[in-house]
């Protein structure tokens, strides 16, 4: 009921759905241990009983392979019960036990069985299934006239849900006997279809009845004549596995497995056939997986109760890969909803969704990121560029562009001095021995009526004069930057003295941020920092993550101080640009090289004294 229910709930397959029925015996090979006349002819006798159990006139006849119209091969049993119903397969005279089996060329759902005998029922036989191509066989039900004396097992007329049943193996009717398997009675008869329960019984790849003890027919006597000798032969008019192409609930329709060809058989027309055409986003020949670009959430069955069709769901991954798989700790890392990892993300994108363009790319903005060339290759000079440790290559800003650039370089290629340096080469570009600007090849400096001498304002704090040069080469840092270069300026560096004169100076954003890069944009700087810890903020909203800061002393004082090292630490106190919200850094900000003994110094200041 489960299996057509799903199956009607809608054609389209918008639910749990489930391919047509049929016999699984159609279109296929049943194989038996013997068939009568195989080797030579042989006579045999049927007998029946009327209303009263009398016997009738026995039947006799002889049974040949040979001879067509003689012969009672297995396949009689799996021709058509309704245009060829009196045909039927006979055991050859002497077999005591016989074997019927059916072997399937993949897994099918199995649901229910009906033979329908010629001569009389078994008085015992056994149903097996297997569901590893014959590997293994576990029974269905037993079968026999008396369940504890053949089998040692309970009989389900009197205990409910036993593995034996006695309904089936009474010698009577002497012909035309039926016995009838439902897979799923109880106690299986209210599960899920689809569910892993309901597969352990369901499922098959094969199937066999093995008949154990013969019967004959104990009709009464008609006259002083003896009572005719038992039946000497097992014989079958049909063998009707009912079930359905195995889909777990994500297809309607199933189509021949790969290299399997129907056996033709009379009156038989259609065939259940084994590979699924699968719905709801799955793959595979019993759409047991999701197809390649569906794998962000556990694949699952349909729901056979609810009809819920539990479909596979596709993967993020921006256009940029064909397939993807379920990765579970990605999948707990979200919070159960989302698990799908992108495979082999293309057009030079990274990332578990390909969210990202790799190193040595950056995103073109001017296009949807889906597009397969919004990633390009960076474009760095090969001479002003400063390669970074990570490899031998220069890999510019992903997001921008811009190239990390050898000191006194600038330019998003890295292709010019900044203004006041000169000589770009190898070692990049040499500060100016001038008090404004030079010449950026020769060095010579340019002599203007407007020069100005700059003069420092005293700082309000305790000034230590930082002559000292970083020990550290260019070779060993993160990024680069010009700023790093202190030839051109002496910088003072801010000793925290008294906490009234920190307050004073009104600081609006207090902030331990490490330095990534910078980089001249002509009419200014820019500093991208990746900011770690808030200490205060005022009127902008500062947020941990990436951020950009904008020295004044760039371009104002044409001096790169306070100098800020890439790849370095540091706790940065200045004032916000609300107009622009910028973060500004100059000659009067506090920047000192980070330390967690100063942060503490600083919060506490924060806390007690400038409030």
């Amino acid at each position: 009921a489960g299996l057509g229910g799903a199956a009607a709930a809608s054609s389209p397959c918008e639910k749990a759905c489930n391919p047509r029925m049929g016999n699984l015996a159609h279109g296929r090979a049943l194989r038996t241990d013997t068939s009568c006349g195989r080797h030579a002819a042989e006579p045999f006798c049927a007998y029946s009983e009327d209303a009263q159990r009398r016997c009738r006139r026995p039947w006799c006849g002889r049974c040949s392979g040979a001879q067509a119209g003689l012969a009672h091969p297995p396949a009689a049993m799996a021709d058509s019960p309704f245009r060829l119903p009196r045909t039927w397969w006979q055991a050859a005279r002497d077999a005591a036990r016989e074997t019927i089996r059916l072997d399937l060329e993949a897994a099918f759902y199995f649901t229910h069985l009906i033979m329908v005998f010629k001569s009389p029922r078994p008085a015992a036989m056994v149903l097996e299934r297997s569901q590893d191509f014959g590997e293994t066989w576990k029974p269905y039900k037993y079968f026999a006239a008396n369940c504890s004396a053949t089998f040692g097992l309970e009989d389900d007329v009197r205990q409910r849900g036993a593995v034996c049943t006695s309904r089936y193996s009474s010698p009577f009717p002497c012909t035309g006997g039926e016995v009838i398997f439902r897979a799923l009675s109880p106690p299986y008869a209210a599960e899920d279809p689809y569910s892993a329960e309901a597969q352990a019984q369901l499922k098959i790849t094969n199937l066999r009845v093995r008949l154990l003890e013969r019967q004959g027919c104990p009709c009464l006597p008609t006259g002083p004549a003896p009572q005719p000798p038992p039946s000497l032969h097992y014989a079958v008019y049909d063998f009707i596995v009912k079930g359905s192409c195995f889909c777990n609930g994500h297809a309607d329709h199933c189509i021949p497995v790969a290299g399997f060809k129907p056996v033709k058989a009379a009156g038989v027309f259609h065939v259940v056939h084994g590979k699924c055409m699968c719905k709801h986003n799955t793959a595979g020949s019993h759409c047991q997986h999701c197809a390649p670009l569906y794998n962000d959430q556990p694949w699952q069955a349909a729901d056979g109760k609810t009809g819920a069709p539990r479909e596979c769901q596709s993967c993020k991954c921006n256009g940029h890969a064909d397939t993807c798989h379920f990765d579970m700790d990605a999948w707990l890392a979200s919070g159960n909803r989302s698990g799908g990892v992108c495979d082999n993300c293309q057009h030079n994108t990274e990332g578990q969704h390909c969210q990202r363009c790799k190193l040595g790319f950056y995103r073109d903005l001017r296009k949807p990121f889906s597009a397969p060339d919004t990633c390009k290759p960076c474009s760095c000079h090969p001479v002003g560029s400063a390669v970074l440790p990570l490899g031998p290559r220069t890999f510019c800003d992903p997001s921008t562009g811009d190239c990390p650039c050898k000191p006194g370089v600038a330019g998003p290629r890295c292709d010019h001095c900044l203004p006041g340096y000169w000589g770009f080469g190898a070692y990049g570009c040499r500060p100016c021995d001038c008090a404004r600007s030079c010449d950026p090849l020769t060095g010579d400096c340019h002599s203007s009526s407007s020069d100005v001498t700059w003069h420092n304002e005293a700082p309000p704090f305790q000034a230590v004069l930082n002559e000292s040069e970083p020990t550290w080469g260019w070779e060993d840092e993160q990024g680069f930057s010009a700023l790093r270069h202190s030839g051109k300026c002496e910088c003072k560096e801010q000793v925290l003295g008294n906490p009234k004169v920190f307050c004073g100076m009104k600081y609006t954003y207090v902030i331990k941020t490490k330095i990534l890069s910078a980089h001249d944009k002509g009419s200014h700087a820019e500093v991208s920092v990746k900011i770690k810890k808030v200490l205060k903020s005022t009127k902008l909203k500062i947020l941990r993550g990436k951020r950009t800061l904008y020295p004044e002393s760039w371009t104002n004082r044409g001096c790169t101080c306070p100098i800020l090292n890439p790849g370095l630490e540091y706790l940065v106190a200045g004032h916000e640009d609300v107009r622009t919200g910028r973060l500004i850094v100059n000659m009067k900000s506090f920047v000192h090289q980070w330390k967690s003994a100063l942060g503490r110094k600083v919060l506490e200041i924060l806390k007690r004294d400038c409030n």
